[in-house]
């Protein structure tokens, strides 16, 4: 018997855009089991609640069967070891993101020796964006279809207005 290959993608995909799409989608390649999860961070303020953004994140990835969207509170290590995975997956976009993540995974290690940190370079087309820079964008009500999934864009929409100026005037 082979074991399942399970790997966690932590964040707060507030909201899920399509660079974090593009790491589901090529992780969900690499593991048997995907499991995205959709961490509340109290000191944090989202947009979205907690199941708005899963529901973004569960709609987007529909095409892909072994990857679960879930929630959590929870210290990551303790969440992974609840899922029985060994691997935390992590997106990188530049330099700073590194050295960031870098910590978090020293630490992650320290507290959980037989869990891994794996680091996925975005790819370049999504390389400069964040939910930050979306929620900006969307917030003027710039298109920003281009930039996330249908269900963020909807998200987006519901939450900013429906006037969305196409061409950036």
């Amino acid at each position: 018997m082979t074991a399942v290959r399970k790997a966690v993608y932590p964040g707060s995909f507030d909201p899920v855009h399509n660079g974090h799409l593009d790491v589901i989608e090529r992780i969900s390649a690499m593991f048997d089991e995907v499991m995205v999860t959709v961490f509340v961070n109290s000191s944090k303020a989202s947009l979205f609640s907690a199941e708005e953004r899963s529901s973004m994140v569960r709609e987007a990835t529909l095409h892909l069967p072994n990857v679960r969207v879930e929630q959590s509170h929870d210290l990551l290590v303790r969440y992974v070891r609840s899922r029985h995975a060994r691997v935390i997956v992590r997106g990188l976009r530049a330099v700073l993101d590194f050295d960031y993540e870098f910590q978090f995974a020293l630490m992650n290690k320290r507290m959980a020796p037989e869990i891994d940190t794996l680091f996925i370079l975005t790819n370049e087309r999504y390389s400069y964006l964040s939910s930050t820079i979306i929620k900006e964008l969307a917030s003027y009500r710039a298109d920003v279809s281009a930039l996330v999934p249908l269900a963020s864009e909807r998200g987006l929409v519901d939450k900013f207005g429906k006037e969305v100026d196409r061409n950036g005037q």
